[in-house]
């Protein structure tokens, strides 16, 4: 190609710019989404100002969702008076601040299809939980409100017996989770036996459900141990969650160990310290800070299956709530005793996500 021929496409000028993205579309989409929401939560707010013989509470929560339902209209309306921005923006040839214009105003119609399909949800809920079927509703069966006030005096000190359990039973099991960690990684020849029994206990409580092993152990053992019949069957149950919950803490604690670079370890032999000094100063504090995370996971598990123990016939908030449940012919108690555990293990939970993200960002900097 001559010189010309590409000095002459050089001065070939550009391609147009794109125009900036319309915004009507979704802004009508943020609008009829609004209105479905702002109907459903209408016709859900009227069922529920008459729920439980209408009473005050139940009116100010209708009235308050009702009004939450108006949210979306807001950002709809910054969406349509965004789109206008933008073409008065494009007439006036000004392309950077339509574009501008076009994605603040796509921004606030996608925010509104957010909030009204958020909506939109929580009112459909609220109908087929509201809604009669053969004179009986999904609200009456689980959240008969005079069922609980009846049952809480009892169900409150019952559970404070899961909460007993739990603790109790993740002091024993980071010990003897502890133990069958370091059995399963004791090194040589020596220590190949203690490795063996360790691997198969972990390997079978692993395997076998809880629940079958709290029979085993509280109805198992005062028939084998005639001398154990007088044990609380609280205690026993104890032991079962221990034994079942240590073969799970083991393999934490034993990635933990596991986790930490052999040079560690070969230096703290090489000053001198023992197998024992260095796993006591070296190596377990270095794992335990480790899996604190997987650890309270496993906790929040054992918390919730205390519930287990109704099945043996300990008196725990689970077995208190069928009693209720069979006394009052309603769900309402057991539902109940499904709000105590969330209220005490969604802390846990948050509080496992917050080290988790401080663990990341310590190793990001």
């Amino acid at each position: 190609m001559t010189t010309t021929g590409l000095i002459s496409e050089e001065l070939q000028s550009a391609p147009p710019p794109s125009q900036p993205k319309p915004v009507t579309g979704v802004a009508l989409g943020g609008l009829l989404l609004s209105l479905v929401g702002l109907a459903l939560m209408l016709l859900a707010g009227l069922q529920l100002r008459d729920y439980n013989g209408g009473g005050p509470i139940s009116t100010v929560v209708a009235a308050l969702l009702v009004i939450a339902s108006l949210y979306p209209l807001w950002p709809t309306f910054l969406a349509f008076a965004a789109g206008r921005e933008r073409n008065a923006l494009l007439r006036d040839d000004q392309l950077v601040a339509a574009r501008r214009a076009s994605a603040r105003g796509r921004e606030e119609g996608q925010i509104a299809m957010g909030y009204a399909g958020a909506a939109i949800i929580i009112a459909g809920i609220l109908l087929v939980a509201l809604s009669q079927h053969d004179g009986n509703s999904v609200a009456n069966t689980f959240f008969t409100a005079s069922a609980m006030r009846k049952s809480f005096p009892e169900m409150l000190p019952a559970f404070w017996i899961n909460v007993w359990v739990a603790v109790v039973a993740q002091v024993f099991v980071l010990i003897f989770g502890l133990v069958l960690a370091i059995m399963r990684m004791l090194p040589g020849r020596a220590g190949a036996p203690l490795r063996g029994i360790a691997l198969v206990y972990c390997d079978v409580f692993r395997a076998i459900p809880a629940i079958v092993v709290i029979f085993l152990v509280v109805f198992g053992v005062p028939l084998a141990f005639p001398s154990t019949g007088n044990w609380p069957g609280t205690w026993l149950g104890i032991v079962a969650l221990t034994m079942t919950y240590s073969a799970y803490v083991a393999e934490v604690y034993r990635a933990g160990l596991a986790s930490i670079h052999p040079s560690q370890s070969a230096a703290a032999r090489s000053l001198g310290l023992s197998y024992t000094q260095t796993l006591r100063t070296v190596l377990v504090p270095q794992a335990v800070r480790r899996v604190i995370p997987p650890l309270l996971n496993d906790f929040i598990s054992l918390q919730k299956d205390t519930a287990l123990l109704s099945a043996a016939g300990i008196t725990e908030v689970l077995l208190v709530a069928k009693l209720w449940e069979a006394n009052l012919f309603n769900l309402s108690p057991v539902l109940l005793a499904a709000a105590f555990f969330i209220i005490i293990t969604i802390p846990q939970a948050r509080f496992v996500d917050r080290l988790i993200e401080r663990d990341a960002a310590k190793k990001g900097q």
